[in-house]
């Protein structure tokens, strides 16, 4: 798997169940425009979702929605393995890509020993060749990072399964480090003979064209809900001259979505552009941005010149 991804932002009802209807829409439109669907993940809401809820959304997804699976990269890691096994193995079944996977992280400080009977376990019970799963390292939200000790066992443990991992420490450092010492294009593992590499996909456009340049796979981003056009221009141009500019723009962008609050803006960004207001609902503990943070953003938007493409559709 490469390219441009977006956590799928989910909608909800005012019942605050999820909004099947939106949910496909968003999808569809996202897919048009050459984005790939991480569904549940960080900016999902997915930590908030439920393992039922998920899997009829995934089902809605390719069965109803006629989605490529292979575009599909769900996010399936739950603090109880058992839950990750599910989504994991419906995910399979379907034929999806990949899967997007949180180390367990509720408990903190458990270490490396811990954090790989977790995937082992996952695999092992999931137990389909077809499985290949990304590691998702963002330690700075879940409180469990993955260090290159563990990715370096558990791809000698399952080669070929650990397909890849999700850098979004926010760190370049640490991507580049993860490149160079697992990427195909880099020097460490990746070289050894065994034919095992890891896709590195970075967290955010922030570091798109220098995941590129270095050897990386593309991203993980917020923000391709809602600014997807762009961020897909700049992946395909990424080896013209056009690249810096390209990548300036989207790094623009970014920087106007609060980080603190960054799934309610961009709701409240997509609400504001398709005249639909059921898209600001978030579910607990996030709220809605009050009046005055969605002016302000606003009107960053408007000094940026920013549309949201073919909203219509959205």
């Amino acid at each position: 798997m490469r390219g441009i991804f977006a956590p799928v932002l989910t909608p909800f009802l005012p019942s605050g169940a999820p909004d099947i209807t939106r949910f496909l829409r968003h999808a569809r439109w996202l897919l048009s425009y050459d984005v790939n669907l991480a569904i549940f993940g960080t900016n999902s809401e997915a930590s908030s979702m439920t393992t039922s809820e998920k899997l009829t959304l995934l089902h809605t997804l390719v069965e109803e929605g006629k989605a490529d699976p292979n575009r599909l990269m769900p996010g399936t890691g739950a603090c109880a393995v058992g839950d990750a096994v599910t989504l994991s193995k419906a995910s399979v079944r379907l034929g999806c890509g990949g899967v997007l996977v949180l180390p367990p992280f509720y408990y903190k400080g458990v270490g490396d020993e811990g954090v790989f009977r977790y995937y082992a376990r996952l695999i092992e019970q999931v137990a389909d060749e077809r499985l290949r799963v990304y590691l998702y390292h963002i330690p700075q939200v879940s409180g469990v990072g993955i260090s290159h000790s563990l990715i370096e066992r558990l791809m000698k443990a399952y080669p070929g399964i650990i397909a890849g991992i999700k850098d979004s420490a926010g760190d370049w450092k640490h991507t580049a480090s993860l490149i160079t010492h697992f990427a195909r294009s880099g020097k460490g593992l990746a070289t050894e003979g065994s034919g095992a590499y890891l896709r590195v996909f970075a967290g955010s456009e922030a570091f798109l064209l220098r995941t590129l340049r270095a050897g990386g796979q593309g991203c993980i981003s917020a923000t391709a809900n809602v600014n997807p056009a762009r961020i897909v221009e700049l992946y395909h141009q990424h080896e013209t001259s056009q690249a810096d500019r390209l990548q300036d723009a989207c790094q623009r962008l970014r920087e106007a979505f609060p980080p603190h609050a960054l799934i309610p803006s961009m709701k409240a960004t997509i609400a504001h552009f398709t005249h639909d207001k059921g898209w600001e609902r978030v579910r607990p503990p996030l709220v809605e941005l009050e009046e005055e943070e969605k002016e302000s953003l606003l009107r960053r938007l408007h000094e940026l010149k920013f549309k949201m493409p073919d909203p219509g559709t959205c």
